[in-house]
């Protein structure tokens, strides 16, 4: 599997050029610093956020969820947080 685009780095694709991060927040009534970490890959999409995505933007809250739960897959396998466990057999 490919490294899957965080979706802040998405997110960012979405918002107006001339938008500033200040301005987008306070459309999404979030902090300015809770944007900025989403922004740049500080932080992940809640649900909260991606029902504020959805709102804003149009784009189904579901859309941003999946791609967060892409990305956090790929991050954990990349740190192998699976190495050392034994199957359980029924």
């Amino acid at each position: 599997m490919h490294n899957p685009a965080h979706p802040g780095e998405v997110l960012r694709e979405y918002l107006p050029e001339d938008m500033s991060v200040t301005d987008a927040a306070k459309a999404l009534n979030v902090t300015r610093q809770a944007l900025s970490a989403l922004l740049n890959g500080r932080s992940g999409v809640s649900a909260d956020m991606a029902l504020r995505l959805e709102a804003a933007l149009g784009v189904e809250a579901g859309f941003w969820l999946r791609m967060q739960v892409a990305y956090d897959l790929w991050e954990a396998r990349q740190r192998g947080v699976a190495k050392g466990v034994r199957h359980i057999a029924a």
